[in-house]
């Protein structure tokens, strides 16, 4: 099989088992709206059919596109040129503000931001700013740091597994988060982490998922974007609990999916994009956390099964965390 017939079957098989989220899967960019001047680009480092990361951040474009009259477009990007090439060529286009959805995006943003002064740009999980960059910094570890009071409180093997695709410093500080919630329930919890290397392969981060699970894991959270179905199916095989991440993923699992920590990506993308179309824009890094645009969500239909005593537990560390009191990383 050549190359290209590879990538194409690659392709097939990761649209089959992203369908069982509910959402298509496409890589080529589409544009909406209408002949509004207000035009909005978001380019994405996977497919915005993953039920997660990348969903979140094409409901946020959706939103835009209701509530401000925008004419959008966005574009599956894989490689830093391709980010580059991207943002500046939405710019070409006269488009007035452009998201690039992930930590990997700040320095092309700043190199583009540079020759198209007249076109904001956004960098998800970013930490950069110009005077016309701005990066929006999810604490979701301040969720996941919810979880693992959950997890730790729940579990009856002391163990539990962490699963990334890829080990960006943003998907280690989630992790990072959750093994700090578990121990502050018990100091000796056991956490394993992996990284499947890429955040497509459903079957890699079932196979990591299944070798925790032997090891004796009976909780397990995911970071790994569209990957993350393989491993509530592992954990479904075995009939334990799931942490879902980024969205409100218990559609995606009803019976598995415990909890989700979830990052409401469209309000945090709406209040930039109102500035940007007012020309209030204003590069700054925005922070958001618990309170905000982050929270844990539980799964209604396995909520009744969370014991009272740990529900309270999780709320009040949440308030801790919400009023400063509380620092999530270790």
């Amino acid at each position: 099989m050549t190359g290209l017939l590879r990538a194409s079957a690659l392709r097939i098989g990761l649209c089959v088992a992203l369908a069982l989220l509910g959402t298509a899967c496409t890589s080529e960019p589409r544009t909406t709206g209408g002949t509004d001047a207000f035009k909005v680009g978001l380019l994405t480092p996977g497919p915005v059919s993953d039920g997660g990361w990348n969903a979140g951040a094409y409901e946020a474009l959706q939103e835009i596109a209701k509530d401000l009259g925008a004419e959008v477009s966005n574009q599956q990007v894989s490689t830093p040129a391709d980010f580059e090439q991207g943002f500046r060529g939405y710019a070409q286009q006269g488009f007035s503000l452009v998201f690039g959805h992930g930590f990997e995006f700040q320095d092309p943003a700043l190199r583009a931001a540079a020759d198209f002064p007249d076109t904001d740009f956004v960098v998800s999980s970013g930490s950069v700013s110009a005077p016309n960059v701005a990066s929006l910094q999810f604490d979701l570890d301040q969720a996941t740091y919810l979880a693992g009071i959950l997890a730790a409180s729940m579990s009856k093997t002391g163990r539990a597994g962490c699963i990334g695709g890829i080990e960006l410093p943003v998907i280690k500080k989630t992790f990072d988060g959750f093994i700090a919630g578990a121990r502050s329930v018990d100091p000796d919890f056991v956490v394993t982490t992996a990284y499947t290397g890429n955040f497509e392969d459903v079957a890699a981060a079932r196979a990591a998922a299944t070798a925790m699970i032997a090891q004796g894991a009976d909780f397990l959270i995911h970071n790994a974007d569209a990957a993350g179905l393989g491993v509530f199916q592992a954990a479904k095989d075995h009939r334990i609990y799931a942490i879902g991440t980024n969205g409100d993923q218990s559609r995606a699992a009803p019976d598995t999916v415990l909890a989700s920590a979830v990052i409401s990506i469209p309000a945090a993308f709406l209040q930039v994009a109102r500035e940007s179309k007012d020309g209030t824009f204003q590069g700054r890094v925005v922070q958001e956390g618990l309170g905000g645009a982050i929270e844990l969500v539980y799964n209604p239909g396995l909520e009744s099964r969370i014991p009272a005593a740990v529900k309270a537990r999780v709320a009040a560390a949440e308030e801790d965390i919400r009023q400063g009191e509380l620092e999530v990383q270790p």
